[in-house]
């Protein structure tokens, strides 16, 4: 398969961005407002496009470059999942130069998804440490209202 590494999205690609997040349980409620100020905000964007220029895989990362980063959305369009399109992205996350001497880099996933990033390194084993979030109760809000 051919597709060409691209580190910032065009117009149209930010489209086709929209559209993989719409397949998505965990995203299908982005707006493109909401994901033009994501990508905005993001340090680190890489995205695979086909010979038409056109967005077949993606993922971001936010980091301080030193101490932490975070990967976020590492997400396929459908008709070209189970072609190493996702294995690229993470070599291209992992082999970055821009995260070369990050000390942790971390991901959220699905528990049906841990060996596929176990392969790269990330493991659930992080001793005493335990994740803590806090849901920002105008998102809570705004989804429990566009479900009526």
């Amino acid at each position: 398969m051919n597709y060409q590494v691209v580190e910032q999205l065009s117009e149209t690609q930010i489209s086709d961005l929209l559209d993989l997040y719409k397949n998505e349980f965990w995203s299908q409620r982005r707006t493109r407002e909401e994901i033009e100020k994501m990508l905005a905000a993001s340090d680190i964007i890489i995205g695979l496009v086909d010979e038409c220029d056109r967005l077949i895989a993606f993922t971001r990362i936010l980091t301080d470059f030193i101490y932490r980063a975070t990967v976020y959305d590492v997400i396929v369009k459908p008709s070209h999942r189970n072609m190493g399109l996702g294995s690229k992205l993470m070599e291209l996350v992992i082999n970055h130069p821009k995260l070369y001497s990050v000390e942790v880099v971390a991901l959220y996933c699905l528990p049906e998804m841990m060996s596929f990033y176990e392969h790269w390194g990330f493991s659930a084993d992080v001793g005493e440490l335990r994740l803590m979030f806090r849901v920002n109760k105008i998102h809570a809000e705004n989804t429990n209202t566009s479900n009526h």
